[in-house]
């Protein structure tokens, strides 16, 4: 297979969401089977405009495991880098849907995550290298040897152009936000593009205002930063421009999957070379029509459906 134009790597699960919207979860009767995981969301997202895409992470030896697999190459993303840990099961994650804006997640992930499990000396470094974007989270700096494999990899790109760190923090897998924070700090050295929420910049650089996090993240050497502002849209910096973009309105019937679909239109846009401001537009775009959906990875848009609601038609 030809080279991956966008690797991406970390978490991976299967999501099991209700078909019961605003059902709390003790009552739900049936569910959805969805292939799930920040990461491996984005992968998917832009796979969906045609980008050549893969997964670096890990799954249990067991059907979930099998499961992602075959999702992976229906959705198109080459899986050659997901590898089974013995004895780890698969990672699941349910989540309970009340829109417009409480969507509590509950992540399965014990005795461990194999997705925690990527191993430094098992990382295809040249793919790596060659990748026009490599995009990597906070989550996979949370544990060893994840950390390790998450900073070599990094640091096998060296800064290069479209290197992209999710700050993607997630409470339940650190001790402190000050511990993410040492290791996002050590992470940012080797990146060039940074994108998180308000939430997260605050535990990445203690600033929760728009323009000073995205200052910080800036002055630590990024070359561009996102900061997502729910209601309020996004703001993109660079040292030289910033723009701020307006929140798509939809009617939002499951909010989770809106970062993941926002994170694949970006590559995308990244690879195409577009202007910041046609890039966190059409990121912006993708990201409310996967809040209007109930899914995640098979609510993932078109180019044509993200266009179609730019133009102002309703997809």
């Amino acid at each position: 297979m030809p080279p991956a134009e966008l690797i991406t790597m970390g978490r991976v699960s299967v999501d099991l969401y209700p078909d019961q919207v605003g059902v709390a979860l003790e009552d739900v009767e049936t569910f959805g089977k969805y292939l799930g995981g920040s990461p491996t969301n984005v992968a998917v997202a832009a796979a969906r405009y045609g980008r050549r895409t893969a997964v670096i992470t890990r799954t249990g030896d067991d059907p979930f495991g099998r499961y992602i697999h075959r999702a992976l190459r229906d959705y198109g993303v080459d899986d050659r880098h997901v590898s089974a840990v013995p004895g780890l099961p698969t990672p699941l994650a349910f989540c309970e849907i009340f829109p417009p804006d409480d969507f509590p997640l509950y992540f399965y992930r014990v005795p461990k995550a194999p997705d925690l499990e990527i191993q430094p000396d098992e990382l295809d470094l040249t793919a790596i290298r060659s990748a026009r974007v490599f995009w990597a989270t906070v989550t996979g700096l949370s544990e060893e040897p994840s950390r390790s494999a998450t900073l070599a990899a990094l640091a096998a790109r060296a800064r290069a152009e479209f290197t992209v760190l999710d700050l993607d923090y997630r409470p339940m897998f650190w001790s402190a936000p000050e511990e993410a924070r040492q290791w996002v700090l050590a992470a940012l050295g080797d990146v060039s593009v940074a994108v998180g929420n308000l939430d997260e910049c605050e535990v990445a650089v203690g600033e929760r205002e728009p323009h000073a996090a995205a200052r910080a993240l800036l002055d630590l050497g990024v070359e561009l930063a996102i900061v997502k502002q729910g209601p309020k849209g996004v703001l993109a910096a660079t040292r030289s421009r910033s723009v701020e973009v307006p929140p798509v309105e939809v009617e939002v019937v499951n909010g989770l999957g809106a970062g993941d679909a926002f994170g694949g239109a970006l590559c995308h846009g990244l690879l195409a070379g577009w202007d910041i401001e046609r890039t966190v537009r059409f990121a912006n775009t993708a990201g409310a029509i996967v809040a209007s959906r109930l899914a995640c990875a098979p609510a993932m848009p078109t180019a044509a459906e993200v266009e179609g609601l730019m133009e102002g038609i309703r997809p």
